[in-house]
């Protein structure tokens, strides 16, 4: 078997890099350019960093250990390196995944995977965007903005913006608008929308001062300046594994990420 170990820059999550590196040295071998699996160290912004750098090469799987701030991927704590350890050797090599979204910037013919969101915004002024569901327009909005989330996105930005939390079970993308215009002249659906994986969301831009798209924690595409820009979203073919050493549940996950052991929760 054939590990990477990616961690961010913070003190603690080197250090435990180096300790669990040199847990491995005799164990597995190290291959950070065609790895069986990878392994993420620090939160769930280092975890999506690791997916953009390996998802593109030969699909690892992954594994995610907690010393950021927000761990709603990982599966271990860093006191726990002896029991991963443990599961890298063990016979057991048992997967589960998540849905992934596909974007193409139409007019430059490019497409890039995420797996969270992506959000069309502009850098000042008010968006109008053309809304098209499949073939049908389906409404014009004009905003700040519009976000797109996988089920596992949906407790990120989208959450923030009011969308619901939905699981990853249900294959099924969400769009929900961020701060819309709604008075007698202009008028938008003001509600997210839940579309299964079947549907193209189709976003067209009328009107920006500088229309960028933003997607995981990837730097922001400028679509340069012009209106009639196209963004086309819909749920990929492919999807993200992780190796099934100490499955969470989803919903222990969400539990764990935004209640908490809250006094008085649990009676």
């Amino acid at each position: 078997m054939k590990i990477a170990v990616w961690a961010n820059q913070a003190t603690h999550s080197q250090e435990i890099k180096e300790e669990l590196l040199k847990r491995c040295a005799n164990i597995v071998q190290i291959d950070d350019k065609e790895p069986d699996i990878v392994i993420s160290i620090g939160g769930d912004g280092t975890l999506l960093s690791a997916f953009h750098h390996y998802n593109t090469l030969n699909k690892p799987t992954f594994v995610a250990i907690h010393t950021g701030h927000l761990g709603f991927y990982t599966d271990f704590l860093a006191n726990q390196l002896q029991e991963l350890v443990d599961y890298l050797v063990s016979a057991k090599q048992n997967t589960y995944s998540y849905p992934l979204l596909d974007i193409t910037l139409v007019n430059e013919q490019k497409t890039m995977t995420a797996l969270n969101e992506l959000t069309l915004k502009t850098t000042s002024g008010t968006l109008v965007c053309q809304v098209y569901i499949g073939e049908e327009l389906f409404e014009v909005f004009r905003g700040d903005g519009l976000c797109v989330s996988t089920p596992t996105g949906s407790t990120g930005v989208s959450k923030s913006l009011g969308g619901a939390v939905v699981h990853p079970k249900v294959e099924a993308m969400q769009l929900v608008e961020i701060a819309a215009l709604n008075n007698v002249v202009y008028r938008t659906i003001g509600s997210p929308l839940i579309l299964p994986k079947d549907e193209t969301v189709r976003l067209k831009v009328i009107h920006a001062q500088d229309p960028i798209i933003t997607y995981d924690n990837v730097r922001p595409i400028h679509l340069g300046g012009k209106n009639n820009a196209i963004v086309e979203i819909k749920l990929s073919k492919e999807r993200i594994h992780f190796a099934d050493y100490k499955h969470i549940d989803f919903w222990s996950r969400v539990e764990g990420a935004f209640i908490g052991d809250i006094k008085g929760k649990k009676k």
